[in-house]
């Protein structure tokens, strides 16, 4: 099954029942309209927005849709039990031996292999299958500042040994890092993550078959550094994400492809003026996804779709062809 240029994201919304129905009538119907790629995350609305894809999914053949899911954010709490996050997390995690205080970093993070089993347990529960196509670590880059770069990579690498394991047990399909900063901000920031190094690490733990095969990571016309910024050294050049993406062959799912809605006013102010440079888009959101998924290297561009009337209007654009790299290079004046 061919990944959907456009994929489905369950990240916004308030943790209710109202928001779960309306989550499980746009993936239905985004899933109607072509759509295969759905992306979640155990923290998301307490870890409702993967039971509200479950509950999508239940009648639909798992071979024709594709699951990413996120783990290292602690949910601190279910969504459905009321109690502190101090007791959830004791009666969930610290008694039962599955992680301890010390072991989460920044009050909020944890990539411990049995923190990661647990997690890709309860999301294959919350989700209704056996196997997730692709597991990323969430944000990793949340722990580079305090751990330092050295321990770091002893996190990642255990972390990597850990999804190898999930691959062999059948439990995931592939894995890769879901990042904000990481990849977008320059090598000599404390948070940057560099891919070569993430694939050696990769190729250590899992040999030249690894299964470390993706990466996601922000772009948009307002955030438009995986595209055009050179924040790799990749092959011993400089180069942008994407570019470095595409040597290695890594295929990439981009988060915020209309900026969770921000850049729409200003999109909306100038759409009659770039009508021509994106043909048979008539609506702001459709001409920023139109620009994410046109970046040479994006293999699927996510888009937060709570409501059934997102994915009627937003669908539209996986039918269309993709615009030309002059064209998005002009929009950005490169």
């Amino acid at each position: 099954m061919h990944p959907s240029s456009l994929g489905l994201g369950t990240y916004l919304g308030s943790p209710d029942p109202a928001t779960d129905t309306r989550y499980v009538e746009a993936a239905q119907a985004f899933f109607q309209a072509g759509g295969t790629v759905f992306d979640t995350a155990a923290n998301y609305r307490g870890g409702r927005s993967e039971r509200a894809l479950g509950l999508a999914f239940a009648e639909l053949p798992r071979d024709d849709f594709f699951i990413s899911t996120k783990a290292g954010y602690l949910p601190m709490g279910d969504g459905i039990t009321e109690e502190s996050q101090h007791d959830w997390f004791r009666r969930v995690l610290a008694e039962p031996g599955i992680l301890t205080p010390t072991e989460v970093l920044g009050g909020c993070h944890a990539m411990t292999p049995k923190y990661l089993s647990y997690q890709l347990e309860m999301s294959c529960g919350a989700l209704g299958v056996s196997t997730i196509d692709l597991f990323h670590l969430h944000n990793p880059e949340h722990q580079r500042p305090e751990l330092g770069p050295k321990a770091f990579d002893q996190a990642m690498r255990k972390a990597f040994e850990a999804c190898e394991g999930f691959v062999r047990e059948g439990r995931i399909k592939a894995y890769g890092c879901a990042t904000w900063n990481g990849f977008r901000v320059p090598p000599d920031s404390d948070e940057h993550l560099s891919l070569e190094n993430l694939l050696r690490v990769a190729g250590e733990v899992g040999g030249t078959d690894h299964h470390f095969r993706w990466i996601q990571a922000p772009l948009n016309l307002a955030m438009p550094e995986a595209f055009l910024a050179p924040t790799q050294l990749f092959g011993g050049r400089e180069m942008p994400l994407l570019e470095a993406c595409r040597a290695a062959g890594i295929q990439v799912q981009i988060s915020a492809s209309i900026m969770q809605g921000r850049i729409l006013r200003q999109l909306e102010s100038q759409r009659a003026a770039l009508a021509d440079l994106f043909p048979g888009c008539a609506t702001a959101a459709q001409m920023a996804l139109q620009f994410t998924r046109s970046c040479p290297g994006v293999t699927t561009a996510l888009c937060g779709m709570g409501r059934k009337a997102h994915v009627d209007e937003n669908a539209l654009v996986m039918g269309l062809p993709i615009v030309s790299v002059e064209t998005l290079k002009g929009l950005l004046g490169n």
